[in-house]
């Protein structure tokens, strides 16, 4: 039986695809003898933008270091087997529908969300393999998110929070914090990354002093910068102040090899990750170091090179691609834009109808020469084109539709003859992403 048939049934078990609880978990969890409880040390990851990128810095520095790490991401971008790593490996088609249907049987029917039941089949296939660590991403929120059943992580960490999800989370930014802050646990230390709100930063010091977790502060205890200083080109490297074997120390490291200067803040972040799970993990400079060069996370800022989309593109043009699917994320690729002046930044733009296209394509506002506007192919809530683009022009962006990614790269390339070569980017969900991957081959 295929992984998409077992997947496809256990969407039905719940009315709802997002049903925040931990009730339904917790009780499968017992019927499997609770494999979330026979897992090697756990860092527990929640917040909004960054998430997915930190875990895969601190995954490249265990791995460097010699260790062995399960890991659990989501959402997949081409097949659901990328969310769970197993000691390193993407988990088979064999062995991830072995655990689906032992889940979907101890079941027994009863309600439980998709996320839900496949975090048990994670776990479980977690408790059968030796690691050394766990790494987990929560799905959404934290207080309430299934992965929020690890009842004492080795360390938890929050990456910056942003008002995103608002109908589950809450409308202000100290409800969503607060919803993220849930992760805390009494006694475990949780590396922060400097939020951009005050607000946000207060609830996350009232609800550790409630449980009693120490907090390691960016800006307070470790904090990164460029090593060119704030105008240097991206591969001017980065200056890590923290805590070595021999105290506080600046230490110098290699530019990231994820794009945006974003990353050196995500890169940094893993990094004090690292330093927090001393002395039991022995993550050297030379690990980070190496981490650092070889880190892979797909659908951020990549560059497509090759593939029948690339295979489009006119001599000189380039081809890139992010997932990123909200304002705050906007704004990094806006940020971005200022290491990509010389060439002109055409954007192909879709995304999902359950967020105001106005938040994202307000940073890009005036940093790009045009735009052609998709509706993400399968998707039952994607937005349609012409609204995409209806809010375009009510930024006065140069836009037209397209009834796909490819043909929206025709259009531009197109338009562009006997001119200077552009780049082009694919942004505004991952659900996008992981379509263009699916198709590019």
């Amino acid at each position: 039986m295929s992984t998409e048939t077992i997947l496809t049934r256990l969407l039905a078990l719940h009315p709802k695809l997002i049903d925040l609880s931990l009730e339904r978990l917790e009780r499968l969890l017992e019927a499997l003898d609770h494999p979330e409880r026979k897992l090697p040390p756990v860092v527990h990851v929640a917040g909004t933008n960054g998430k997915g990128s930190t875990v895969a810095f601190l995954r490249a520095f265990v791995e460097a270091a010699g260790y062995r790490a399960h890991v659990y991401t989501s959402p997949h971008l081409v097949t659901f087997n990328e969310r769970i790593r197993l000691a390193g490996q993407i988990i088979d088609d064999d062995e991830l529908n072995a655990v689906l249907e032992e889940c979907e049987r101890a079941n027994a029917g009863q309600p439980i969300t998709f996320f839900e039941i496949t975090t048990a089949a994670a776990f479980l296939a977690f408790s059968r393999h030796d690691a050394d660590v766990v790494i987990l991403e929560t799905g959404l929120g934290g207080r309430l998110d299934a992965t929020n059943v690890i009842e004492q992580p080795r360390l938890t960490c929050i990456t910056p929070v942003s008002i995103d999800h608002q109908q589950y989370l809450g409308e202000t930014i100290e409800d969503i914090t607060g919803e993220k802050a849930g992760i805390l646990k009494a006694g475990v230390p949780c590396v922060v990354a400097a939020q951009g709100t005050r607000a946000g930063e207060k609830v996350l010091k009232k609800k550790a002093k409630e449980v009693g977790a120490p907090l390691i502060w960016e800006g307070a205890d470790w904090f990164a910068r460029s090593a060119g200083g704030r105008r240097s080109q991206a591969d001017s490297g980065m200056l890590y102040k923290g805590h070595g074997a021999q105290g506080e120390i600046e230490r110098a490291f290699p530019t990231p090899a994820l794009e945006g200067r974003h990353q050196m803040r995500n890169a940094a972040l893993a990094i004090a990750c690292a330093e927090a799970l001393a002395p039991e993990f022995d993550i050297s400079d030379a690990a980070i170091k190496m981490g650092l060069k070889t880190v892979t996370w797909p659908g951020r800022m990549q560059r497509l090179t090759t593939g029948p989309l690339a295979d489009q593109l006119a001599e000189g043009w380039e081809l890139w691609l992010d997932g990123g699917h909200n304002r705050s994320a906007a704004e990094m690729i806006a940020q971005h834009t200022r290491q990509w002046r010389g060439m002109d930044l055409w954007v192909v733009y879709g995304a999902l109808n359950q967020r105001p296209p106005l938040d994202f394509l307000k940073p890009l506002e005036g940093k790009v020469r045009g735009m052609r506007c998709v509706t993400i192919p399968d998707q039952e809530n994607a937005l349609h084109a012409d609204e995409g683009a209806e809010v375009a022009r009510q930024l006065n962006m140069n836009v037209k539709t397209a009834d796909s990614v490819e043909t929206a790269i025709g259009s531009i390339i197109d338009a562009c003859q006997g001119q200077a070569p552009g780049r082009i980017l694919i942004c505004g969900s991952l659900y996008l992403a992981g379509h263009v991957l699916k198709t590019n081959g």
